[in-house]
Formats: structure tokens, C-alpha cells, sequence
């Protein structure tokens, strides 16, 4: 995984690109750079595959093409051996060269052979025009902006961000040319919204758990093809248990990872289940009175997030990479996007079937900006290359073509991947009610006592550049008895909290946070053995 920063363009200039490239320095250990004329293409990287040889920015044998990559392909092995077949010759045992020498062969139909988590930029070096892709899911990020006779592209928002032009991204899915002094045409090759159609429903619960099994089980073995440790961050809910189960059998150097209030849900159940099966477990302890506005300021600079809920997310997990990075840990997988996929959410389940659909393609349509933005930037932030194997895209179709019936059955969320797994997951795991992490870490209410600070930092990073702060939609959603296209109306309309809905979330957060001292200034007092009243 990787940094990465170009300047295209006879305006390109090297003090500017130089400070683009420093923005993106935590997410790697090397810095690798090209200058020419109108061409300045950095990386900053995290030598995960082939870490001595794998250099960038990577140039075709002929040098006509200059490859900046972030990322990681999973079935590059596959990949080069086909090449090879086909006459190519690799210097590397990487994925960089890989991906180039596919891009050299079959062009822009590249995209259809890929898979994994990447976005890249493929520089034409005598035009300058650049082609510009970007994975299914929006896994890895990727931006552009453009000023006077230059066009910038960057794996950050915060990169873009001095030249205090407006910001367009990459959506998911997409790929196209970009002209270092023109248009940027961009088009989808994969419609998420559209993946399983015409394939039909698999409404039979044997069929289907058997189906889920082999399909996140392969979706992880791909994903733990390495020879460094790996980490799992473990909440001790359905889907890190998940992982942490697999990457045990897998590969058996790992470690798990869990924050959390000392007595919260997460830490129970993370500590019972790492001490059943024997992995090392580390335990990122904070305490309400540990987050600070400093921690939340950091965490939105970190994560460039526009929604409440995710910056309440992001200020828990940033202290989890910290403490990876710590551990010298590289490689690490999580269970983001299971919810979204197989029906984690409850208002999945208060509508009828169509509109649950509709709220489910939402979901898997914006988990780029959210949930995908913010594993991105903790973990990158700290030089840590976080995987989202329940995000494959094989997975992702199958979880498509799967009726609700079976993602909420007998009122329990995720009802098939529970059934899937049922032999290899212990009881105390499979029966947990899905419970969202900033809540069952204990953190999550001290964290919204800062709430109306958020749009004033993170439009004081300049990332409103790229979009407006945005209403916490899942909150909006409820108001609007999750009428999807009333929700939306009404993120349109106002799309940041009013003054009056600050006030009201500062007195709630108040109240939570001074709770525990009422209860020690009024709770029972206990006796020493000499008759001396103790605190409480």
C-alpha cells in the first residue's frame, strides 16, 4: 500500500508536488520520486510484497508509460503467470510490475482481471494524459484537482487541499483519461448497484450458507497471502471473530487488536475469545475522560470525514492503528462491510423488501465516503494496510442476489452468516446482538461532547473542497421512518445540524459524561476494616 502524488502539466511545480507527497508521508516508510518536464509522480511506500525490489513510480521497458500505484492486487500471482505465457518478462516479484505489464497487454480491459483493493495512475509520458482507476468498492481512495496548466492527483484529500481549488474523486468503480490540460472523462466498469442481475436469487438456506462459507473463506486466504505478521481487529462481535477464526488457521502469526473502555462489551468479548484461541491479544485501554478535543481534531485531520457518526468511529480506531504501527504490525483485516452486506442494520429490517433493497444499495454505494474512508485513513495514517475481506467483490454479488428472509430471520441480524459459520464460531459469539463499536467500546458519548466543533475543523483542513460537512444520515434516516428519498431530501435542504440540534446534543452529552461522577458523589460508601467510611 502506498501514497501516491502526480503534478501533470507545464505548470507543474516542484516545491508544490514536493509538499502534496509530504502530506501523504505517514502512509508509507520510502519515499520514491520522478521529475521531468511536465511530469512529477511520487509514492510513498509501504513495502508489503516483494518490499526490496518493488520500487516506484514503476516504468515500462519501452518508457513510455509511468505507473504510480496504491494498493494491492490480490491475485497477482495468477496474473504473472499468465504474462508470462504470454512472452512477458517481471524483474519483481511484486504486484506494481504486475499490474503495468497487464495494463501494457490488454489495456484499458485490465480492470475486468483484477482483484483487490488499488487505485492507480498510468502516465502516458510523451502526451501526459494519465489513466486513472480505481477498485469496485472504493476500497483505496483517489482524488484530483486541477489549477493553471496543471492537473494534481492525489491519494488524500489533505494533499489537494492547499491548492484551494475545488476536489472531484475517483468515484468506485471507475476508471478513464485524464489530459494533464483538459477534460477528465471518467466511466464506470463496474455498476454496484447493478452486480447480480439477471443471476438468480439464492433463497435456500443450505445453498446459500454454503455459498457465504466458501466465498468469505477464499475472500481471506487471498487476503493473509504474506509472510509478515497479521492483525486483526477484533471487537469480539460476529464479523472480527470471523477473521480472527480464519487468520488463526491461515496464518498463524497473527495478533488481534482491541480498544475499548477496560469493562466494555468489546474488551470482554475480544479477551474470551483471543484467550480461547490461543493468539496474542492487545488491549488499547481508554477511559471517557482519555479523549480530548485535541484526539478529535486529530481524528478529523486524519480522516477527512464529513459525517458525525463516522468522526465518532474514527476518533475510537485511530488509537487502534497507533498501537499497530507500535507492534510493528503492517498488515491487518477487519470485518467492515459485513453489516452492509448481509443486514447488520436495523432499518433493514422496519421496511418492507423493495425498500429495504434501496436502502441496502445506498449503503454499498456510499461505504466509499464512510466506513471504507475512515479504515483507509486510521490505518494508512499509521503505515498499516488494512483489508476488508467481507468487501470482495465476489461477495458482494453473492450478498446481492440473497433475500432479506435470510439476512433477518427470528429477529437475529445476519442470520445466514451466523448459520454459515455456526460450527466454527462459539456460542457466546454467535449469539451477540450486533451492537455498533463506538458504542460498545464504551467511548462513544464522550466523543459526542465535541459534536459541534466538527464542521468548524473539518472545514478548517479545507475539505470542504471536495464536499460540504454532511448530516449524519443515519440519524436522518430515522427521523424520516427510513423513507429513503425523504431522508435524502432533507440531507439536500440542510445539510449541516442547526444551531438549536448542537445545543440539544451538547446538553444529551453533558448529561451522559457528568453521570459517573453524580454516582460516585451519591453512591453507597464503603467501610474499612477500622470503621473508616471509604469513597464509593
Amino acid at each position: 500500500m502506498c501514497g501516491i502524488a502526480l503534478s501533470l502539466g507545464p505548470e507543474a511545480d516542484p516545491t508544490t508536488f514536493r509538499r502534496m507527497l509530504a502530506t501523504l508521508a505517514p502512509r508509507g516508510e520510502v519515499t520514491e520520486t520522478r521529475y521531468e518536464n511536465g511530469l512529477l509522480a511520487g509514492t510513498r511506500r509501504l513495502p508489503i510484497v516483494d518490499r526490496e525490489h518493488a520500487a516506484q513510480p514503476c516504468v515500462s521497458a519501452d518508457g513510455r508509460w509511468l505507473l504510480c500505484y496504491n494498493g494491492e492486487v490480490f491475485n497477482h500471482r495468477e496474473l504473472r503467470a499468465e504474462l508470462v505465457r504470454l512472452g512477458h518478462r517481471f524483474h519483481t516479484a511484486g504486484d506494481t510490475e504486475v499490474v503495468l505489464a497487464a495494463f501494457l497487454h490488454w489495456g484499458e480491459g485490465l480492470v475486468s482481471r483484477l482483484r483487490g483493493e488499488y487505485a492507480f495512475a498510468i502516465v502516458e509520458r510523451p502526451t501526459g494524459r494519465a489513466y486513472l482507476v480505481r477498485d469496485p468498492l472504493g476500497v483505496k481512495p483517489l482524488y484530483w484537482t486541477r489549477t493553471p496548466g496543471c492537473l494534481h492527483v492525489a491519494s488524500e484529500i489533505k494533499a489537494l487541499a492547499g491548492h484551494r481549488a475545488p476536489i472531484a474523486e475517483v468515484p468506485p468503480g471507475h476508471h478513464g483519461w485524464a489530459e494533464a490540460d483538459g477534460s477528465v472523462r471518467l466511466r464506470a466498469y463496474v455498476d454496484l448497484l447493478a452486480l447480480g442481475e439477471g443471476l438468480p436469487v439464492v433463497d435456500d438456506p443450505d445453498e446459500a450458507a454454503l455459498l457465504v462459507r466458501a466465498a468469505l473463506t477464499d475472500s481471506i486466504r487471498m487476503r493473509v497471502d504474506t509472510d509478515l505478521t497479521v492483525g486483526v481487529v477484533l471487537s469480539g462481535g460476529l464479523d472480527s471473530s470471523l477473521a480472527l477464526l480464519h487468520v488463526r488457521e491461515m496464518h498463524p502469526d497473527c495478533v488481534a487488536v482491541t480498544v475499548g473502555v477496560p469493562d466494555s462489551p468489546d474488551v470482554a468479548y475480544a479477551r474470551r475469545l483471543a484467550r480461547d484461541l490461543g493468539v496474542p491479544h492487545e488491549v488499547v485501554e481508554l477511559r471517557p475522560r482519555d479523549i480530548r478535543l485535541a484526539d478529535i481534531r486529530e481524528a478529523i485531520r486524519l480522516s477527512e470525514l464529513t459525517e458525525y457518526g463516522d468522526i465518532i468511529n474514527a476518533v475510537v480506531t485511530v488509537p487502534l492503528f497507533r498501537r499497530l504501527r507500535e507492534l510493528g504490525v503492517k498488515v491487518v483485516l477487519t470485518g467492515d462491510g459485513s453489516d452492509e452486506l448481509f443486514g447488520g442494520y436495523p432499518m433493514y429490517h422496519e421496511v418492507g423488501p423493495e425498500a429495504s433493497r434501496r436502502l441496502f444499495l445506498h449503503k454499498i454505494r456510499n461505504l466509499c465516503r464512510t466506513e471504507l474512508q475512515r479504515v483507509d485513513r486510521a490505518s494508512m495514517g499509521h503505515g498499516v494496510e488494512a483489508r476488508v475481506p467481507f468487501l470482495d467483490l465476489s461477495l458482494v454479488e453473492l450478498a446481492m442476489r440473497l433475500p432479506i428472509g435470510l439476512k433477518m430471520r427470528d429477529g437475529q441480524e445476519k442470520w445466514i452468516v451466523r448459520r454459515a459459520f455456526a460450527d466454527l464460531l462459539p456460542g457466546y459469539v454467535r449469539r451477540r446482538p450486533k451492537n455498533p463499536m463506538s458504542y460498545s467500546s464504551g467511548l462513544h458519548e464522550r466523543a459526542r461532547l465535541y459534536k459541534p466543533f466538527f464542521a468548524r475543523l473539518h472545514r478548517s483542513f479545507g475539505y470542504h473542497l471536495l464536499e460540504p460537512v454532511r448530516r449524519d444520515f443515519d440519524s436522518v434516516l430515522t427521523r424520516c421512518g427510513n423513507d429513503l428519498d425523504r431522508a435524502l431530501a432533507d440531507g439536500r435542504a440542510r445539510p449541516d445540524y442547526t444551531v438549536l440540534e448542537h445545543a440539544r446534543d451538547l446538553v444529551g452529552a453533558a448529561k451522559w459524561n457528568a453521570a459517573p461522577m453524580v454516582r460516585r458523589l451519591v453512591g453507597p460508601r464503603r467501610t474499612g476494616g477500622d470503621g473508616a467510611t471509604l469513597p464509593g
